[in-house]
């Protein structure tokens, strides 16, 4: 992430999620009344007083509870406490200090790392008196805030901005390509994710819909910069019940809308389902890169011909694009898990090649003469020139003398001309005809 780091951290419930909403100025980490809500680090970019920075969002720090997610979740506290420059010590004036704030204090004193103590939820004076507790915690200064009014967050980022490094140079990840891992619960996202950064990086349960928030990650390895997103299960919309889970399918969605390239995960155990379709078609809609990886591919038994008899099935249900990398993997044994990657970054450079006009219609107006669109109504159609636009995905625009009787299946002819001719795998084009 960025030089500048800031981790919020405290025990469930005080507002973290909140306050991470309103310092990255988006609705972008859940919030709901459920304790635990937030079981993922969940990262987000900020800004104050000229200065970007990253924020961390973590999940509630428990201790002796039955939640199955407790070590899980302290885990990720202690990793989002040694990524950040500056902690954000969150506490609840309501509830006063607790033991658990006596537990979180112990462990953000024993590190060097600045921090800065908020109490939430002061809206009034009196509650500010009840503030003066939180001084108990031995760790300095006190900031009393509304995370969900705002109050008393200026104050706080003027501290927070302070603490931060100096000398460090903020790294700008706008312009990174993004990459995103996107299924359906449960089919080994998290746990991909994870064998690729070599960390455990997100939790990894067998309880579909452990992750709910769409989780960042910038991977800098053996010479590649991207982002990478571990997003929340996509299910069918008549079995999303919770609200909960309605906004972790929201939350999918809209990072497939900010992505270059989805790596779409199916469980070779169920094979190509609906919704694996469901979820390929709304990738081919918003005109982002696809690589199809089968996740749990060394849970099959293996017979000669079952890898092309598996890429032929998904290549017939994905129809009529169907020219998309598919690649057999295994989070768990990291078979392929690299090749993945180098296909995504391959599907990328393809999303983002221009072709030069005179090589373009070299190629295509002699496919075009070889097999012309068909007449109609007597009238002879002719396509004498063809250009790629200037638009952030592969588009392309034929100008013919009548573009309005050109039907589909010439287009799909045209389509895969340019498919044959120039690689495209894995990524959709856009075919216009226009009046010449």
């Amino acid at each position: 992430m960025s030089s500048r780091i800031a981790a919020i951290v405290g025990r469930p419930n005080v507002g973290k999620s909140t306050l991470f909403n309103r310092l990255i100025e988006q609705r972008k980490a859940i919030v709901d009344e459920i304790a635990g809500v937030t079981r993922d680090r969940n990262y987000g970019k900020a800004e104050w007083n000229g200065i970007e920075f990253s924020v961390i969002d973590t999940g509630g720090y428990v201790i002796n509870s039955d939640d199955v997610f407790e070590a899980e979740i302290n885990k990720q506290v202690h990793l989002a406490i040694d990524e950040a420059d500056v902690i954000i010590f969150l506490t609840d004036v309501e509830a006063g200090v607790t033991d658990l704030d006596d537990a979180v204090a112990a462990i953000l004193r024993k590190g060097k790392k600045p921090v800065l103590v908020a109490v939430n939820k002061v809206d009034n004076n009196m509650r500010i008196n009840d503030s003066y507790q939180f001084y108990s915690l031995g760790l300095g200064e006190i900031y009393c805030i509304s995370s969900m009014t705002g109050s008393g967050t200026g104050e706080l980022l003027d501290a927070l901005v302070e603490n931060f490094p100096k000398t460090e140079q903020e790294i700008d990840e706008l312009n990174l390509p993004q990459i995103s891992v996107v299924g359906r619960p449960n089919v080994g996202k998290s746990s991909f994710t994870n064998a690729l950064l070599g960390v455990d990086r997100n939790i990894v349960t067998d309880v579909a819909g452990t992750t709910r928030d769409s989780i960042h990650t910038r991977y800098n390895k053996f010479g590649y910069d991207f982002m990478i997103v571990d997003t929340a299960g996509l299910r069918k919309k008549t079995k999303v019940h919770e609200d909960l889970e309605f906004y972790s399918v929201l939350r999918s969605v809209r990072t497939i809308e900010e992505s270059d390239v989805c790596l779409l995960m199916i469980d070779a155990t169920r094979g190509i389902e609906a919704q694996d379709i469901n979820i390929f078609q709304l990738i081919v809609k918003n005109k982002k890169g696809v690589v199809i990886l089968v996740n749990k591919w060394d849970l099959i038994d293996k017979e000669t011909h079952s890898t092309k008899r598996f890429t032929e099935e998904i290549h017939e249900k994905i129809a009529p694009f169907n020219d998309v990398p598919v690649l057999f993997i295994s989070a768990l044994t990291k078979q392929r898990v690299h090749k993945a990657l180098e296909t995504a970054i391959e599907v990328y450079q393809r999303r983002s090649q221009k072709i030069k006009t005179a090589q373009l219609n070299e190629v295509m107006l002699e496919a075009i003469e070889k097999y012309g669109p068909p007449s109609v109504k007597g009238k002879s159609i002719s396509i004498k020139y063809v250009t790629q636009l200037p638009s952030p995905t592969p588009s392309f625009a034929f100008f013919a003398n009548l573009p309005q009787y050109i039907k589909d299946p010439y287009k799909r002819y045209i389509e895969n001309q340019l498919r044959e001719n120039f690689n495209f795998s894995g990524v959709p084009i856009q075919i216009f005809f226009r009046q010449k």
